[in-house]
């Protein structure tokens, strides 16, 4: 395995998504950055950009199984993670399994739900098991989440505690497609009203697990140069110390941004990173882990304007 045949991989896998879901390859990108950073990631945006479709033909490039979860205020920790049944014919307990048993798992409006409910993946997104009954049971190796959000609608909503934001490597925001995209968007899909079938476009599978796990272990084999990794903790430290920040970013934050930026440089076709590629990341990695000050909120700034001057303040190596 080697840089450039990744990032063969890569557009291979861009190419076959691309007869799908058309004009957010920017956002398949970032998905498969956080695939092979060992991460998930909190996808906000409006209804109808295309998140369940993209997701649906994330997992089927990618050859996993993939389920979703429609997030409501009535939905319990069981109907999550699963419960033990008693079987009268064996006498024993035993473990209906719930939809987080699975590979890709797409967490729809996951704002929906009452914090003990959003809890009950915790331990699944960060330790890849669950326990039922005091039991652990071990998750796929490729347990990835896919949380969707709507940036519109509070009424019902509860926002998403500090610990399980922290979990998730990117949060991104999926705008609207550019027009030419978008074009080309209902010249493929506007014959419909209802999700398109994937089925119908016969898509290749790109990746097996097998080879999908000799790409996450190239990428977490690659060496960042001490001068890169001095930019990616001084940019995090920035954070905690600019007054238009309550909270700035743990060092997890910094753990997470070598871990994508590996995967990032990658999927350039590189075995190394520069600090481009941490720059590139920096908004995705931290705007869901920083609190904007009071004084900020007021003014209406938004945490990317203050990241992005973050940025732009802290030198990079030459």
């Amino acid at each position: 395995m080697d840089a450039e045949r990744v990032r063969e991989l890569w557009q291979q896998l861009d190419r076959e998504s691309g007869r799908v879901v058309i004009g957010q390859s920017d956002t398949l990108r970032m998905l498969m950055v956080a695939l092979l950073a060992d991460g998930h990631v909190l996808l906000e945006g409006v209804p109808g950009t295309g998140k369940t479709l993209l997701v649906r033909t994330f997992a089927t490039c990618l050859g996993l199984e993939g389920k979703r979860i429609q997030f409501t205020p009535d939905l319990l920790p069981g109907d999550i993670i699963g419960t033990n049944l008693f079987d009268f014919q064996t006498n024993r307990f035993t473990l209906t399994r719930g939809p987080v048993f699975t590979e890709v798992l797409l967490a729809d409006e996951i704002n929906r739900t009452p914090p003990k409910t959003q809890a009950a993946l915790l331990e699944a997104m960060q330790e890849r098991s669950v326990t039922v009954d005091g039991q652990t049971h071990t998750l796929a190796r490729d347990f990835f989440v896919l949380a969707t959000q709507n940036p519109i609608e509070h009424e019902g909503t509860y926002p998403l505690p500090e610990a399980q934001l922290d979990r998730f490597v990117f949060k991104l925001v999926m705008s609207y497609p550019p027009r030419d995209s978008e074009v080309e968007m209902v010249r493929v899909h506007g014959h419909r009203t209802a999700m398109p079938r994937i089925e119908d476009f016969h898509i290749t599978q790109v990746l097996s697990r097998e080879l999908l796990g000799e790409v996450r272990d190239y990428v977490a084999s690659l060496r960042v140069a001490d001068d890169v990794l001095q930019y990616i903790v001084d940019l995090v430290r920035a954070t905690r110390h600019d007054p238009s920040l309550r909270v700035g970013g743990s060092p997890r934050a910094c753990n997470v941004l070598a871990s994508a930026a590996r995967a990032w440089a990658v999927l350039e076709g590189r075995d190394f990173v520069i600090p481009d590629d941490v720059k590139a990341l920096l908004l995705p990695v931290l705007r869901h882990r920083v609190i904007l000050s009071p004084a900020v909120e007021v003014e209406g700034r938004t945490a990317d304007e203050v990241l992005t001057q973050i940025g732009a303040q802290v030198a990079p190596p030459r």
